[in-house]
């Protein structure tokens, strides 16, 4: 018997499954959600105790077993905690040093990411291993020199002085080249090149498009790690121009450290990272979803 093969058919065939294939939605089991579940509860943990510690006194907090749910001095001791340590003041700065350090980190590292991806220049594979090379040293071995150079410019306890060493990192040129790497072809910079487009242009219009999902990635690293920095803004900072984490240390001091105002401290310095991330994380997540469809 002769097999009769109608024209067209294996196309629609295939077509068909495709459809089928890509219009399939994965859907998660009962032990996804008992994981995530149990992840979220870990992750959260440290916060919903600082926020319990927070509201209930030195004396309670000191008995046993400790407390598990809030109590009713939670106002008292953020309000506390605020006059104590200056955290006015605090917050202004630790906003500028951290702002300032997050936009030229991103839009420094972006420009040697893309130099290094894409550009050729002599030296550029030699230059690239001693900019990963600094990653490997203690950034403690750096303090001494670093605060002697400070003094020399007449910059102690001020903000310049934690800006200026964190304007740029290796971490994230390093980052911004692998990504850029996979995510910018070299022919969209040289289609734009035979456009007689000048290298100003390429890099605001095609490399930051490119790497937008990767710069929100780096903006918000950076921009936690430098409101969270400690060791040099300690050194280089005093108590009469503190950022938040020096304004901080100031509460641990004393004959009998109140345990409740220190974590009432601690809670309103984290609470800016916590409406950072909810306020652009959003835009973080998509932008990183975008980059991978494109990719």
């Amino acid at each position: 018997m002769t097999e009769v093969t109608i024209p067209g058919a294996a196309p629609r065939e295939r077509r068909r499954r495709g459809r089928t294939g890509a219009g399939r939605q994965l859907h998660a089991g009962p032990l996804t959600y008992v994981v995530l579940t149990v992840f979220a509860l870990v992750s959260l943990a440290p916060l919903v105790w600082t926020a319990i510690a927070a509201s209930r006194t030195d004396r309670r907090l000191a008995q046993t077993p400790p407390p598990l749910w809030f109590g009713g001095n939670l106002f008292e001791n953020l309000r506390a905690a605020w006059d104590q340590a200056g955290l006015g003041t605090a917050m202004f700065n630790s906003v500028i040093v951290a702002g300032t350090i997050t936009v030229s980190t991103v839009l420094f590292s972006t420009l040697a990411g893309f130099a290094f991806a894409k550009l050729r220049f002599r030296f550029s594979g030699l230059l690239l291993l001693l900019t990963v090379g600094t990653m490997m040293i203690p950034p403690q071995l750096a303090v001494v020199p670093l605060y002697l150079w400070m003094s020399d410019l007449g910059w102690s306890n001020q903000l310049q002085t934690v800006v200026l060493p964190s304007l740029v990192t290796a971490f994230g040129t390093f980052f911004m080249r692998q990504y850029l790497l996979q995510a910018l072809p070299t022919e969209l910079i040289e289609a734009a090149r035979v456009d007689g487009a000048s290298s100003l242009r390429i890099v605001w219009h095609v490399v930051f498009p490119a790497a937008r999902p990767a710069m929100a990635v780096l903006g918000l690293l950076t921009f936690v790690f430098a409101w969270n920095d400690f060791l040099w803004p300690i050194i280089a900072l005093n108590q009469q121009n503190p950022t938040v984490q020096v304004a901080l240390n100031s509460l641990g001091t004393g004959y009998v450290p109140d345990q409740a105002v220190i974590m009432a401290g601690a809670l309103l310095g984290t609470l800016p990272l916590l409406v950072a991330f909810l306020l652009f994380g959003k835009q973080i997540v998509g932008g990183i979803m975008q980059g991978a469809i494109k990719g």
